[in-house]
Order: C-alpha cells, then sequence, then structure tokens
C-alpha cells in the first residue's frame, strides 16, 4: 500500500481517480481548491507554494498525482492568468517540493500538446518533430511537459506524464468550457441552441475507463515513461451529437452545423498500445453506454424532466 496524494481531486477526473486508488487498497489523501469534510483533504491552491510546503513539510508521500490544472481552450483564452499560475506556476512549485522530498509524481498533461499533427499520435511524436500548440492550454501542457523532464535531468526526479484524450461521462458539471460531450448533453436537455463543428474526429474514452488506466500506473511506475490515455472508439463530432440526440429523444433542429473550426484539431488519431502494455487491457464501455449514462446523471443532477 502506498501513501498517495491527489491533487485536483474533486475535479472530474479526480473524483474517479481517488476512488480507484482507495479500491486498490492505498491510503489516498486528496486535495482542492474548495473546503470538503473529508479528514484526508487539503485546501490548497497549487499556485501559491507557501500552501504546499506545509503539507509536506507534514506528511511524506510515497506518489503525488497532480491532476490540478485549469482545463480547456477558450477557458485559457478568457482567464489566461489564472491557466498560467495554476498549470505551469503550479506544477513548479510542486516540482520543486518533489526535489525536496523525493515522492514519485504522475502529472496530467493532455492530448493538446499534439497539436494539427496529421498522423498517428503515439507518445514519440514529440520527440521526433516540432509541433505546434494551437492553444495557451496546450502551450502549458507542453511546457509542464518540458519542466518535468528538466527536472528529471537536473535532480534526478521520477514522473511519468500521461496525455488524456477526450475523457467524458457522469460527473463533469456544464459551462460553456467544458467538454464537447458536456456542452451537448446539457444544451440537448434544456432545448438550447449548440454548434457543431463538421470535420473532426475525437477518441473519447469514458470516465471510469480513463481513471483505471491512470489509477494502475503508480503499481507498475517507469520513472520518464509518458503514455496517452485513450479508449479505442473514435468519432466525429456530427456523430456525437446524433448519439447524444438520440439518447434523448430529440431532433437536430436546435443544432447549427458549420465547417471545420479554425485553430483546433482537426483528426486525432491516437497510439495507445503503450498504455495496453504497461496498464493492461480493461473491458471499455461502449460509446453510446456512456452517453446513455451520462445523460441520466444530467437528468438527476440538474432536475431535468424533458
Amino acid at each position: 500500500m502506498s501513501k498517495i496524494l491527489v491533487t485536483g481531486a474533486l475535479g472530474t477526473v479526480g473524483t474517479y481517480l481517488v476512488q480507484k486508488l482507495k479500491l486498490a487498497g492505498h491510503d489516498v489523501w486528496m486535495l482542492d481548491l474548495s473546503h470538503h469534510h473529508d479528514p484526508q483533504y487539503f485546501r490548497a491552491d497549487i499556485g501559491r507554494y507557501k500552501q504546499l510546503e506545509q503539507i509536506f513539510d507534514k506528511h511524506r508521500f510515497d506518489y503525488v498525482y497532480n491532476l490540478a490544472a485549469e482545463f480547456g481552450r477558450w477557458n485559457g483564452e478568457d482567464y489566461y492568468e489564472t491557466l498560467w499560475t495554476t498549470n505551469a506556476i503550479g506544477l513548479k512549485n510542486l516540482i520543486r517540493l518533489q526535489e525536496q522530498h523525493k515522492f514519485r509524481m504522475v502529472h496530467a498533461s493532455s492530448s493538446e500538446v499534439y497539436g494539427d499533427y496529421d498522423g498517428v499520435m503515439s507518445e514519440e511524436v514529440m520527440e521526433k518533430h516540432e509541433i505546434r500548440q494551437m492553444n495557451d492550454y496546450a502551450i502549458t501542457k507542453w511546457v509542464n511537459e518540458m519542466q518535468i523532464l528538466n527536472s528529471a535531468e537536473m535532480f534526478n526526479t521520477e514522473t511519468v506524464r500521461i496525455r488524456i484524450f477526450n475523457t467524458y461521462g457522469p460527473g463533469e458539471h456544464f459551462s460553456d468550457y467544458r467538454s464537447v460531450v458536456c456542452r451537448f448533453v446539457y444544451c440537448a436537455l434544456n432545448d438550447m441552441p449548440y454548434t457543431v463543428h463538421r470535420g473532426h474526429t475525437r477518441t473519447h474514452t469514458y470516465i471510469e475507463d480513463s481513471a483505471t488506466w491512470i489509477s494502475r500506473i503508480c503499481d507498475n511506475f517507469k520513472p520518464g515513461q509518458v503514455y496517452n490515455i485513450a479508449g479505442t472508439e473514435r468519432t466525429d463530432i456530427e456523430t456525437i451529437s446524433n448519439e447524444i440526440l438520440h439518447a434523448i429523444g430529440k431532433n437536430d433542429s436546435k443544432v447549427t452545423y458549420k465547417d471545420a473550426e479554425p485553430m483546433t484539431t482537426i483528426d486525432k488519431v491516437v497510439d495507445a498500445s503503450r498504455q495496453l502494455a504497461d496498464l493492461g487491457e480493461l473491458e471499455e464501455t461502449p460509446f453510446h453506454v456512456g452517453i446513455e449514462r451520462t445523460v441520466k446523471w444530467m437528468r438527476d443532477t440538474y432536475g431535468i424532466k424533458s
């Protein structure tokens, strides 16, 4: 059993990850921005070094899963000060503490680091090609990976990077900055208009499946390794919208169709063979099942009867 700290523990992925790690028998501690009742919870902002320092001075962790981050392209444009403070300075604070206390870290990067690469997105792509990241959120995530590699070289810190591909499912609360699935489901349930940009494809992974793979890293930890975290179902955005409408029982009268969105990755084709080799296979949740569960969760959470 390992003592593990999960930052961003109250977030969409963090919530499931905490559950998976506890089920595996680990001693799991949580950190996030809000107040929370759990005795193994810390309220702290990773962008504030002193808030973190007092935690690590009192507790020794074997692993830290860093999921604390500002998420999303447009969120990063509208709230760029918060994005850079949390994502870049926040990780640097954790790295400084890692250099002192020698815990192992698993850091959540993003598939966005691949930019608009037009081939299969294997982990080696970033080592062989100079990629232009297409928004500030993506840039911060690539900066994070450079911060980690530099620390490993200078101070022998041990970190695994994970590039998460389009995770969706229950637990993701609606805002205009959230994922495509979250926004489409909420809008369709509430008869709100939304826009589908044709021509984009994504590999969507059900949230519980993503959390399962991520939770397994500490039991097969390979310092310096990087993993694509992704399922095998790849779907275009229009089909995603149609699947959601079918699950809800509505037509597309509120949907506006446009051509591909500028400055946004067209086609994400992922190679997840390293993930399967090191972290094991699992029975993936089919996309239509995941959508049905997401719709039910949103109906229950927001009290939607339609």
